[in-house]
């Protein structure tokens, strides 16, 4: 027993895995980072399988970032065969298969979780490619337990609430069901979001619409975080506020935290991951790292990246948005001219390793920079531990399962994004060259009536008036008239009508 404590005490001390990257490739630290690190370097075998299939069949790809690592690094060498792969976060994969339609691509495979093949399908139909066919690659459901949380008897109370209050307007995220989205859309006017738009989002409303009631749902995580920013900007100076968002200030900031709703009861399995004590050696270990987070982190994770953000060395938002703040961190040290080792710890989901790889070694390789290496550190909570009795080898990094994470913080990966697997994919390829009934693969067609409408028609209305605030900076004027006029949100105009001011809009 004593030699036991000892090891557990070790472990529970050792640090963080981490990988770290240089022009010459990737050295891991630590078994998850090992893990991660395998199939960064995919076997070409694999990946010319996969072209010949993709092109045999004229098939477009789209992925999230939280993909499974084997099958990401083979997308990732994949894509420089076939032009018709992206991987993103999940409102540029909507986009993305409009242009692979728009270039002659037959079908469009969808690697991600059920919600996001449904953002698709409606967005392509929206589109007029409805006779393009999009499939996922399991026929069982991909849940998600943050959309699941919008689809419980309690979101439907609080949408009751919502309807009753005078000048209200439902932000929901878009991570969930375009059943969901529909029958909200239908209680109350709806517009989605996502983690790079939502700030924005709630502020323009609260700009175009005097005294607006703000519903945001099903993260709670992030609507507590939103409210924490707000909270701050309430307390900011005006020029502050202003470089925000020019047409607020601190007083106005004010006034919508007075009629901002959260709705209480949502969260992602994964995000729920980074925990207190993760944060307490975050701040502890790595002081002088940057701190990156989810916006759908909770608020430790959340306020460490978000203290970090003000003074330069942070950043909270989307996956694109981490990414992004990654690789300009890295651009301006090339700039610099001298030796350097960036460290960043990562606050979200580590299948985004793959992406920050490929995007960091690509611009040092360019550079000629080995004397600057990034180190990505993977937050690991002090309970992400297994003992291995079969090996030997006491104690190691990673919960039974190997996933190396737990409830009580870090080293998140989503057990539904798993679901996708290369394997799964291509039965799926192969199934559509043999031109089998792939009717188990589609999404959902949710064509049930809701006031009239099918549900995906309706469903699709308040993600087209989201495209239309990213294109024109501005909600639409039918959205607003619905709330200002407090009519049922079944009186718009139906999403043909709004297709053809909606639905040109590409986000980078």
């Amino acid at each position: 027993m004593g030699d036991f404590r000892a090891d557990f005490t070790t472990t529970m001390t050792a640090p963080f895995p981490s990988m770290t990257i240089s022009a010459s490739g990737v050295t891991p630290k630590g078994s998850f980072a090992a893990a991660q690190a395998t199939f960064l370097r995919p076997d070409p075998a694999c990946v010319d399988e996969l072209v010949a299939l993709l092109r045999a069949n004229n098939v477009g790809l789209v992925a999230h970032f939280y993909m499974d690592v084997e099958l990401q690094g083979v997308l990732t060498a994949a894509m420089k065969s076939w032009p018709h792969i992206h991987i993103s976060d999940s409102l540029v994969m909507a986009d993305r298969a409009v242009s692979m339609a728009e270039e002659g691509i037959d079908a469009i495979a969808v690697l991600g979780v059920d919600f996001m093949s449904e953002n698709v399908r409606a967005v392509m139909d929206a589109a007029g490619h409805g006779a393009v066919p999009v499939y996922r690659v399991d026929e069982r459901d991909i849940g998600c337990s943050l959309a699941a949380s919008a689809e419980a008897r309690a979101y439907g109370a609080w949408l009751r609430k919502a309807a009753d209050t005078p000048r209200s307007l439902h932000v929901i995220y878009i991570n969930t069901g375009l059943d969901v989205k529909g029958r909200a859309h239908a209680a109350v006017p709806t517009i989605t979001c996502t983690s790079s738009n939502v700030v924005q989002t709630v502020l323009q409303a609260a700009a175009q619409i005097p005294d607006l009631s703000v519903w945001y749902g099903p993260d709670t995580y992030m609507g507590d975080n939103l409210r924490s920013l707000f909270s701050r900007l309430a307390n900011a100076t005006d020029r502050e506020v202003k470089a925000v968002h020019p047409l607020h200030s601190p007083s106005t900031i004010a006034g919508l935290l007075n009629r901002f709703e959260v709705f209480p009861q949502g969260n992602c399995v994964v995000h729920h991951m980074f925990g207190e004590d993760v944060v307490r050696r975050v701040r502890s270990e790595h002081p002088d790292a940057f701190h990156t987070a989810h916006l759908e982190v909770p608020g430790d994770m959340f306020e460490l990246a978000a203290e970090s953000a003000r003074h330069g060395r942070g950043c909270v938002g989307s996956t694109s948005n981490i990414l992004n703040f990654i690789a300009d961190r890295v651009s301006e040290q090339l700039g610099a001219h001298t030796p350097a080792r960036l460290q960043f710890v990562l606050g979200t989901e580590a299948g985004m390793i793959t992406a920050i790889v490929e995007r960091v070694e690509g611009l040092l390789k360019a550079a000629d920079r080995s004397d600057i290496e990034v180190e990505i550190i993977f937050p690991v909570a002090n309970e992400a531990v297994a003992i291995e009795h079969d090996l030997n080898l006491g104690i190691l990094p990673g919960v039974a399962s190997g996933e190396g994470c737990s409830t009580s913080g870090g080293c998140a990966t989503c057990p539904y994004m798993k679901m996708n697997t290369l394997d799964a994919l291509t039965d799926v390829l192969e199934a559509i060259g043999n031109g089998e009934d792939l009717a188990a693969y589609e999404p959902k067609k949710y064509t049930d009536l809701i006031a009239g409408r099918t549900a995906a028609d309706i469903g699709c209305e308040p993600i087209l008036h989201m495209r239309h605030f990213q294109r024109s900076g501005t909600l639409p004027s039918a959205l607003v008239d619905a709330v200002v006029n407090t009519s049922s949100p079944t009186t718009l105009p139906s999403t043909s009508a709004l297709q053809g001011r909606t639905v040109a809009l590409r986000t980078a």
